[in-house]
């Protein structure tokens, strides 16, 4: 099967889950924030409860809210993927089959964590997942935090279900990647925002990323000079959001980074969940310089 080049679009935000100061989803600041990733930051997709979401905090029902409140917001000019993988496969069926019920146009499922379980059982994890609903699915490989890559091999046989049309490729390994461009149909996005640029040049459609929540419409200009031949220009703007990309991906936990500065910036965030702590004055003030390195004006925010 030829699946869609761009089957969730090409930039998309690995989207917080707003908090309030109870520490209760904030639906209001939900749709806000889908807005304002969609209108401002040019992105053309989100994935709701993964790891930046603080999915392994959230309760089923609480994953349910968010993705409703954000379909009723943008759900007409962007792709919505929500996540629904778990460790466990019957648990991962039933959140399938909610999505699909609440009207998700897409699902994220991400390798079966802590269990390690070998591929035979990733290959039975994945398909049951895929036969559950009439929804396309994107993997998830990330062994960083899973544990277990999902082997070449796997993902290319993965890759003959009529379901599994994409993975977000967190493995970091260019020419594991490429293999798999060669060998299947799958749409590649980028899991990992260091090398967005470099996996483009591969092949890899696009990004699931967590800097787009402050810096998505530079990424998108980066795309647009990628897609019209102009590695020259793609290549400027990709240097030029280094420190951006440095300060909110290797300072801290991506999630507690981006809260913070989505809190400086007046959007919404709210606390994070323990485990997570919330950023102090002085990451606050790294992260202001960070992205003032790349040209990104953070206000003054309050700290939580």
């Amino acid at each position: 099967m030829t699946h869609s080049a761009r089957p969730f679009g090409r930039l998309l935000t690995a989207m917080i889950t707003p908090f309030d100061a109870r520490s209760e989803v904030d639906v209001a600041g939900v749709q806000e924030l889908a807005v304002h990733l969609v209108d401002v930051q040019r992105c053309d997709g989100l994935v709701l409860n993964g790891t930046t979401g603080e999915s392994p905090t959230t309760s089923d029902a609480e994953k349910e809210t968010v993705l409703r409140a954000v379909l009723e917001a943008v759900g007409d000019r962007a792709k919505v993927v929500t996540g629904v993988g778990t460790n466990d496969t019957a648990h991962s069926v039933e959140l399938a089959r909610a999505a699909e019920r609440a009207g998700a146009h897409g699902l994220l499922v991400v390798t079966p964590y802590y269990s390690k379980p070998p591929q035979a059982g990733l290959l039975r994890h994945f398909t049951a997942v895929a036969d559950a609903t009439a929804l396309p699915v994107m993997l998830y490989d990330i062994p960083g935090r899973s544990g277990v890559p999902i082997e070449t091999d796997t993902i290319i046989r993965l890759g003959e279900h009529p379901r599994i049309v994409a993975v977000k490729d967190s493995k970091g390994d260019l020419f594991a990647s490429q293999r798999v461009l060669a060998a299947t149909d799958l749409s590649l996005y980028s899991g990992i925002d260091e090398l967005n640029l470099a996996t483009a040049a591969i092949g890899e459609v696009g990004a699931v990323s967590v800097v787009a929540h402050l810096i998505g419409h530079r990424l998108a200009e980066m795309y647009d000079a990628f897609d019209r031949g102009d590695v020259a220009a793609a290549r400027a703007v990709n240097l030029a959001m280094t420190p951006a990309v440095a300060g909110l991906m290797t300072r801290t936990q991506g999630t507690i980074a981006v809260k913070a500065a989505l809190d400086m910036k007046g959007l919404p965030a709210g606390p994070v969940r323990s485990p997570l702590v919330d950023a102090d004055d002085a990451l606050r003030e790294l992260l202001r310089a960070d992205l003032a390195a790349a040209g990104e004006t953070l206000g003054t925010g309050e700290t939580q």
